[in-house]
């Protein structure tokens, strides 16, 4: 049996990836960083000891599969990658440059340790569900792990999946929806009325729970759940609070993309590193 990853250990790991994806914000000036930071916890969770992978085979054909298709938190995720060694950590200053090997939407093309490329919002739950029902085909045990967006759930196509996957009883399938409650345009409650995925993806055929988003322990928890049920996909819905962690994004309404003042970015640059410090402090 897979031993648990130590919370604190994989608290460090969250802060790391915040901090990191701050870092390339600030290389570029700009970018999506309210949804970037509300998965950071589900990120450290999946690649902290949940997933089996091997940076240094990035192509390994029994890897578990991940695949964001929220695709605007990609930097986040090459964060992620990059501490783990997929590739050096200085690749991160060339986010969405000219020639990049880190684009705005992940591309497998491109980037080592990216599964699946993810463009329209909503593909990426298709294809996911498309690995997941390769691995029952090949007789794999290998699992796929999806992320979708609050808002990207508005997408006909994320619910023809949920029934495609019920169908199939996908069970080596985990989605966790990142209920944020903003979306591009506003809050999500606005905009598409009832959120209650817990209850929307359970009528689907699913296993489904919430869970707070940020609390590393609650998410290691719901995963053990979840595989504990046999037969249906898996979703966990996290609570989060959009741009959690990054002050500016924080303390900004409309915080789906921001451009920033040179300042204000190293400012929660700087309270990022005060919270890793301290992380760090508790695992010492």
């Amino acid at each position: 049996m897979k031993k648990t990853a130590d919370p604190k250990a994989l608290r460090v790991f969250a802060e790391e990836i915040r901090v990191a994806t701050l870092e390339e914000f600030d290389a570029l000036g700009l970018g999506h960083v309210g949804g970037a930071m509300s998965i950071v916890e589900t990120l450290a969770v999946l690649y902290g000891g949940e997933m089996n992978i091997d940076p240094k085979n990035p192509q390994w054909e029994d890897r578990d599969r991940f695949v964001l298709s929220k695709g605007h938190a990609g930097p986040s995720v090459y964060a992620t990658l990059a501490l783990k060694g997929y590739f050096p950590v200085e690749q991160l200053a060339t986010l969405n440059r000219p020639h990049t090997d880190l684009p705005s939407h992940t591309d497998r093309n491109h980037t080592p340790g990216i599964d699946m490329t993810t463009g329209s919002l909503g593909q990426g739950a298709s294809t996911a569900a498309g690995l997941a029902m390769a691995a029952k085909a090949m007789h794999k045990d290998y699992r796929t792990f999806l992320i979708v967006g609050d808002g990207e759930s508005n997408e006909g196509q994320v619910w023809e999946m949920a029934q495609f996957a019920a169908h199939q009883k996908l069970d080596n399938l985990v989605l966790f929806v990142d209920w944020n409650k903003k979306q591009l345009d506003g809050m999500l409650e606005d905009i598409s009325g009832d959120a209650n995925f817990e209850q929307k993806f359970a009528a689907f055929g699913w296993d489904a729970q919430t869970v707070n988003g940020h609390d590393i322990p609650a998410i290691q928890a719901a995963l053990a759940r979840a595989f504990a049920v046999k037969g249906k996909p898996h979703c966990i819905v996290l609570d989060t609070i959009k741009g959690h962690g990054c002050d500016i994004a924080e303390r900004t309404a409309d915080n789906h993309s921001i451009t920033f003042k040179k300042e204000d970015i190293l400012h929660s640059i700087e309270l990022a590193k005060d919270v890793l410090a301290k992380a760090k402090a508790e695992v010492e």
